[in-house]
């Protein structure tokens, strides 16, 4: 790695002559650790032109800095930081003295930390029982198919995509592929107009939020529901009216009146799996229609639908455009990839295409490319059919060994999907957690997904989505004997 020029300036008014001053600042870099052992320095010629000082001054001042044994010099390759540079004993670059007199509290309001989503292990490959949600198995990717759609994206056909700027438009061929193909299968009649890309499900939320709602205005959420959502509508400034959910996921009837808007997850019920039944979606509609409401559902996991087909999605029944849909590749592909899409009304993505534009124009075109070839190609399909096989072997071998061990299901997809929603009776989860986490077990507790003061405090999720099919039943054993440990007694 070569260090550059820019790295360097010198301070008007510093004391010392410019050599010196050059020197301190190579070894100062160096005892900081901003200049790493093997890095390479600038060319006397290039750092001289840079500082405007004579190159005779920077030769001498690394000169000096060779024989301290700061620099090495190798032959007509130039200067590097030595092998053998001295180093400040435990000092660590980040935890360098705060230049900050900012009360950002009261600059801020800190109405954004306010509501902040929980940490999450960073580290969960480490694991060996991580039945986190969410995350990629590397196992199942299709890497070389991946890699091979990516490099056709950079090459020179597609190279407008790459490198221009589409202002507020999306890359034509992927929301083609969208319209023509992914909808479709969700019942789902869409123009190209009706299509927005977004960075992932969580940024589809905020912009149908932001577009509907505002300080004042109310939402109804499901309760639990996704965390993520609460966060976006607190920092908002709506007003959230939660609304319990059955074992057929929202009831319709106790959707408080005054809302301007309804999120619901009808297809598969997060976190608890429920699929609303097909009455109840009428019955939402209308709701929506006498009380002149707008619905955004959020349709994560139908893909995952290796237990029968998923039910077709709220929006293929809607007559007045009242329903805004959000789909993610994010949970199909992998979380990193962070591509999502709206489909609403062109009113309605107008202004959110408006938004975006305001926040991040569009989604990186490579990214957008890259994904449309790998649909088109058919390898989305083949990766879908992977996952389910593997999902589908996973979920039979969780469901034996959560019944072999006695522990309680509180709610599981009729389709597939790729978690289980339980119940630890007697159990506060989010400290059962924490000492499963020291057994080398990650869980998610329930408590986040609940609203303020309503969770009951013993519900968890597992997911399979991470864990290798032959460390589930060991990993569930071990769930179960910290809770028999605690003194909780099986259900009967």
């Amino acid at each position: 790695m070569s260090i550059p020029a820019e790295a360097f300036f010198l301070t008007p008014g510093a004391s010392g002559t410019l050599q010196q001053q050059i020197q301190e600042m190579v070894a100062g870099g160096i005892l900081r650790g901003r200049f790493r052992p093997g890095e390479k320095l600038p060319s006397s010629r290039g750092l001289a032109r840079h500082l405007g000082v004579s190159r005779i001054t920077v030769t001498l001042a690394y000169t000096e800095l060779v024989a301290g044994d700061y620099v090495a010099a190798r032959g007509r390759s130039g200067y590097f930081v030595s092998e053998n540079a001295p180093s400040h004993p435990g000092f660590d670059l980040t935890a360098s003295e705060p230049r900050d007199s900012i009360d950002w509290r009261r600059v801020t309001g800190g109405r954004f930390t306010a509501h902040l989503l929980p940490e999450k292990p960073k580290d969960w490959h480490a694991y060996p029982f991580p039945f986190v949600y969410g995350q990629a198995d590397a196992t199942l990717f299709d890497h070389q198919n991946w890699r091979q759609c990516a490099l056709r994206a950079l090459g020179r056909r597609d190279f407008g995509v790459l490198t221009d700027d589409f202002y507020e438009a999306d890359d034509a061929m992927l929301v083609e592929y969208i319209a023509r193909t992914i909808l479709p299968r969700r019942g789902i009649a869409a123009r190209p107009g009706e299509v927005l890309l977004t960075m992932g499900a969580q940024n589809a939320l905020w912009i149908a939020a932001a577009v509907l709602l505002g300080p004042g205005r109310a939402a109804a959420v499901e309760n639990p529901c996704y965390p993520g959502l609460r966060m976006i509508l607190g920092q908002l400034g709506a007003e959230v009216r939660p609304v319990d959910v059955d074992a057929d996921g929202l009831p319709p009837d106790a959707v408080p009146k005054g809302v301007a808007a309804v999120f619901t997850t009808a297809s598969h019920q997060c976190p608890t799996n429920a699929t609303m039944p097909m009455d109840r979606r009428v019955a939402l509609l209308e709701r929506a229609t006498r009380e002149d409401f707008l619905i955004v559902e959020d349709d994560y996991e139908f893909e995952m639908s290796f237990l029968k087909p998923a039910a077709p999605a709220l929006k293929s029944l809607d007559r007045e455009g009242r329903v805004i849909h959000i789909g993610s590749f994010s949970k199909s592909l992998f979380p990193g990839l962070r591509l999502g899409y709206l489909v609403a009304p062109e009113g309605f993505i107008r202004e959110a295409r408006a938004l975006r534009a305001a926040m991040l124009r569009h989604p990186p075109g490579h990214i957008q490319r890259t994904t449309a070839y790998f649909l088109a190609l058919g390898h989305y399909d083949a990766l879908i059919n992977r996952l389910n096989a593997a999902y589908r072997r996973r979920r039979m071998a969780m469901d034996e060994a959560i019944r072999a061990e006695g522990l309680e299901i509180a709610g599981q997809g009729g389709f597939g999907g790729s978690s289980f929603w339980m119940r630890a009776p007697g159990q506060e989860t989010v400290a059962l957690a924490a000492a499963l986490r020291e057994a080398g077990v990650l869980i998610e507790p329930g408590r986040p997904f609940f609203a303020p003061g309503t969770a009951p405090g013993d519900t968890y999720r597992l997911a399979y989505s991470s864990i290798p099919q032959g460390r589930i039943a060991e990993g569930v054993a071990t769930i179960a004997r910290l809770i028999r440990e605690t003194g909780v007694k099986r259900p009967a």
